[in-house]
């Protein structure tokens, strides 16, 4: 008979796991006295703590030796809670991001993170910003676009408004779920923010078409007057329902499989190339016609594609606007320094926001 039909016995399988489980601790041991001395390493050469560039080597590094069975996002989401008790151990961390918990904005930021790093819920992405502006919070992290709802304006606005730097991104699967403690025909209102509404559009008309959508400041602010308030329920993740004691009484309501927020990193440092960046910039246009082809013209002259373009009003004018731009390279590059410059000439106004290493796998 083969050993796949007469499996070692279970006693002693679990003897083996405990025996690696030993050395586990020890390697990790072992490791965290060396993140000890990084720490001492980084404070004396004035190094922050968190550098995306070299927190991407380690994740990749760790994938790509990877023997298996367990999957790449696994050995990702080990090495970012090693990381985490990491940057606890060299100096506590203090990430801002939209608050109550439970948010969207708070479950990107654990498992981007980890769950060792302090941080501080704040009650509008703006505020994100200010935080980081102002020396409180080491980093933020702050909703981008969506990949069902498209870009997040509130976002756009307070990067252009704050002084604040881009240093990573984040894909962050989104799981909607409806929660509430009351029965789902005697609901009346739904609470949500505005972007999850646009993401699950189609099914509340179907499922609850007499439902008011009513927008709240954040998905977990939702949960909250849900529970509080008889025949309500919030559109949320089930991790926000069970941090405030809500039932879930649909899940996957989402009307795109495979929805997936970007997340930024803000924070007040540059980032060195990693080989594999994005650089997002903002501008205004010259008043004169073309001006718009000329700047794109520019990145393609020099063969950089660009991966995101968003307008906005600008807010100084009726029918002025400002464009956001992801193009894929660094501000270091020869030639990303050749078509920034060449935009430029272009441009009434024009600021880089930052560049940072591209995300390769959904969290």
């Amino acid at each position: 008979m083969s050993e796949e039909t007469h499996p070692r016995p279970l006693s002693e399988l679990r003897t083996h796991i405990d025996s690696v489980d030993e050395q586990l601790v020890m390697l990790l041991a072992a490791r965290a006295a060396l993140v000890v001395e990084v720490g001492q390493a980084k404070r004396h050469e004035h190094v922050p703590v968190y550098a995306p560039s070299r927190e991407r080597a380690v994740i990749e590094r760790a994938v790509a030796r990877n023997p298996g069975p367990l999957g790449a996002r696994t050995i990702e989401a080990i090495f970012r809670e090693i990381m985490s008790g990491s940057f606890a151990l060299e100096r506590p961390l203090r990430v801002g991001c939209l608050g109550p918990e439970g948010s969207f904005s708070h479950l990107a930021t654990i498992r981007h993170f980890g769950s060792s790093v302090e941080l501080a819920l704040v009650s509008s992405i703006e505020d994100v910003a200010i935080e980081v502006a102002a020396g409180r919070c080491d980093h933020g992290l702050v909703p981008y676009e969506n990949s069902s709802a498209g870009s997040i304006d509130e976002t756009l606005d307070v990067l252009m408004r704050t002084s604040v730097s881009i240093r990573a991104e984040a894909l962050v699967a989104v799981r909607l779920a409806l929660i509430s403690n009351g029965a789902p025909d005697k609901i009346r209102r739904i609470y949500s923010k505005q972007q999850a509404f646009a993401q699950c559009r189609q099914w509340c008309a179907r499922v609850m078409p007499g439902a008011e959508l009513i927008a709240d400041s954040s998905t977990s602010a939702a949960v909250i007057r849900a529970r509080d308030e008889p025949e309500s329920a919030a559109i949320a993740s089930e991790f926000a329902g069970k941090l405030h004691g809500v039932r879930t009484l649909f899940d996957g309501i989402e009307d795109r499989a495979g929805n997936v927020t970007r997340f930024l990193v803000i924070g007040r440092e540059p980032v060195p190339p990693t080989g594999s960046d994005k650089t997002t910039m903002w501008f205004a246009l010259k008043d004169r016609a073309g001006a718009l082809v000329d700047v794109l013209d520019s990145f393609r002259g020099e063969g950089i594609n660009l991966s995101h373009i968003e307008k906005r009003p600008s807010g100084n004018a009726h029918w002025d606007y400002v464009f956001f731009i992801d193009a894929l390279g660094h501000a270091q590059d020869d030639s990303m320094q050749r078509a920034l410059a060449g935009a430029r000439t272009h441009c009434a106004r024009f600021s880089v926001l930052g560049s940072y290493p591209r995300a390769e796998r959904v969290l």
